[in-house]
């Protein structure tokens, strides 16, 4: 089965509407697939009981001549098309113009006890709250860096949880500096400071890390680095992110060229959101980490670039260029202890799929050759997380991508027009 449409979108968070709605308002057939069964990605993730943020639900329910094709999944790029799976079958989508808003993921970095039952990612257990999963009554440490983890502790207080304390690796002089610069954006002063109003009575300490998740068969404890010394909380649940890395495995299956100045890529554009590969352009995450404003501004421009309305690209430069000056100043203020690269040891599990400890990487140069050796990064997530973990410790990056983007059934695979030869 094979589907045209003028401008495809690939994500459907708030970049992906903002580039859908865009193109859509010049008349052009716009598909708007994600992998969620609802609109909204990760920050404007449906929650069971509590109702949407009032912008998530003006960007859903306004959304018009805009066919939302979810539980849709990439697994293969081919000729101006994309081959996706769906729960019922696989189909091809061509499109004149691509539009990649794809997101980031959260950075886990491996400690001792990260793989413990109940240890999870900050974004990723309030995720889970949102979908109903039972956290009510639950003691809960959150740690890790930046502004997500309030966010995350706010979700998850809402649902019943017991939040002991939120645990910031920056530093108290850091965080400081952070909030008096942002005077400068004053919507984001206002929601940071509901943000603590809401938070009144947690605990939120600087300069603290996780050194180990104790317990025998799950979580029971976590041991905390502090400025004081080592502590130690009893607690039920762990949620530990450092931060976003963008999510770039589509753009480099379609032959985008990525900046990887940083350690983790992102999709190089040009002031236009223009990619390397004629009529595809990226907005959001995908091209650095710079929150919720950037996305939908990003989101809008490639929206009005892949229908060739260049002028409504431009007039939003300014806007987003101010945006973008606030995902500087969070990666500038939020960067990561160097103690933090060296919590795992030889005998830490860092290929959570596969099974692979540290020390069994030892001695080899590239993500291919330790991939052909243990199989690390060979599991569910495609090295999502064990390379993107092992990138940051300064092993070695991930090695190129090949399909499927995600895994697929073997039926999926077989529509795909080629594979890849591949002599591993």
């Amino acid at each position: 089965m094979r589907e045209h449409y003028d401008v495809l979108v690939a994500g459907a968070g708030p970049a992906g509407l903002a580039a859908a709605r865009a193109a859509a308002s010049r008349g052009a057939r716009v598909g708007l697939l994600d992998a969620q069964p609802r609109a909204g990605g990760q920050v404007w993730r449906h929650d069971v009981r509590l109702p949407a943020p009032r912008a998530a639900r003006h960007a859903i329910d306004t959304l018009r001549r805009v066919e939302l094709l979810a539980r849709h999944s990439v697994v293969a790029a081919e000729s101006a098309a994309l081959r996706v799976e769906t729960p019922q079958d696989s189909r091809l989508l061509s499109y004149g113009a691509l539009v990649l808003a794809t997101g980031a993921r959260e950075l886990l970095l491996p400690f001792p006890g990260w793989t413990l039952p109940g240890v999870t990612g900050a974004g990723g257990l309030q995720a889970l709250a949102k979908q109903g999963w039972p956290v009510a009554g639950k003691r809960v440490v959150v740690a890790g860096s930046g502004p997500l983890l309030l966010a995350a502790a706010d979700t998850l207080r809402k649902h019943g949880a017991q939040v002991l304390g939120i645990c910031e690796q920056a530093s108290a002089n850091a965080v400081r500096s952070f909030a008096w610069q942002l005077r400068r954006w004053p919507a984001r002063t206002w929601q940071a400071a509901g943000l603590r109003l809401r938070l009144a009575g947690v605990p939120y300490r600087f300069g603290s890390f996780v050194r180990e998740a104790i317990g025998d068969g799950t979580v029971r404890g976590v041991a905390i680095e502090a400025p004081g010394g080592v502590q130690r909380v009893e607690c039920d649940l762990l949620a530990v992110g450092y931060g976003l890395v963008p999510n770039t495995e589509l753009a480099s299956l379609l032959g985008c060229a990525l900046d990887d100045a940083d350690t983790h890529p992102r999709v190089q554009v040009d002031a236009l959101l223009r990619t390397s590969v004629a009529d595809i352009y990226a907005a959001g995450e995908a091209c650095g980490i710079g929150g919720l404003a950037v996305a939908r501004i990003e989101g809008a421009m490639a929206g009005h670039m892949a229908v060739g309305d260049i002028a409504s690209a431009n007039a939003l430069l300014p806007r987003r260029d101010r945006a973008r000056r606030f995902g500087a100043l969070l990666a500038r203020h939020f960067a990561l202890d160097p103690r933090l690269r060296t919590l795992a040891d030889d005998h830490t599990l860092v290929c959570r799929c596969e099974d692979v400890r540290l020390g069994a990487l030892a001695g080899f140069g590239d993500a291919r050759t330790a991939k052909l050796a243990t199989r690390c990064g060979m599991g569910a997530c495609q090295g999502r997380i064990c390379g993107t973990a092992l990138a940051e410790l300064g092993r070695f990056p991930r090695d190129g991508e090949r399909p499927p983007v995600f895994p697929a059934r073997l039926a999926t695979l077989a529509g795909l027009a080629a594979l890849p030869s591949d002599d591993a």
